[in-house]
């Protein structure tokens, strides 16, 4: 496997680096594993262990990374709710296994999981969201995708259903 090299800038103060656990945070909170963080910088899996743990510090290029997702994944939350806050009964699809949930979205890298914390914050903010398994009984009650003229081809795939249906 090659492996990403990250560095510091130079003169870089301790008091301005990443702990360990505002890392683990991040990570739990974008819904990612560490193995799929690990595959996402070009580190191993192991790396990214310690650096939860505390035994490495974490350079300033993986925080930039992390930040990145971070705002990535606030936009698409943000436009999720914009699309949805509109429709009278909305719903959106989660996905119980990254390989279902790269059937359903083969453009996508994230993991399942990164869905369904992205699922979850838009839970939050939109009133009534009804969240159903791709596969299960439900989820065509639950959610219908949007016309193409009103989606993107976006990670989490959110499906709106309208009580006109």
């Amino acid at each position: 496997m090659d492996t990403q090299q990250y560095s510091d800038p130079a003169g870089m103060p301790d008091d301005e680096r990443m702990t360990d656990a505002e890392f683990r945070v991040v990570r739990e909170y974008l819904g990612l594993t560490g193995d799929w963080l690990a595959g996402h910088l070009g580190v191993s899996p192991r790396t990214v262990r310690h650096w939860e743990q505390g035994k490495y510090p974490i350079p300033d290029g993986v925080r930039l990374a992390l930040e990145d997702l971070e705002a990535r994944t606030a936009a698409f939350v943000e436009g999720v709710v914009d699309q949805l806050m509109d429709m009278p009964d909305p719903g959106v699809l989660v996905y119980r296994t990254d390989a279902d949930y790269h059937a359903a979205n083969p453009d996508i890298d994230f993991p399942a999981s990164w869905n369904r914390a992205v699922v979850a914050r838009v839970a939050y903010e939109v009133p009534g969201l009804r969240i159903a398994y791709a596969d299960s009984p439900a989820a065509e009650a639950a959610a219908q995708p949007p016309a193409e003229s009103e989606g993107t081809a976006s990670p989490a795939r959110p499906a709106a259903r309208s009580s006109r249906d």
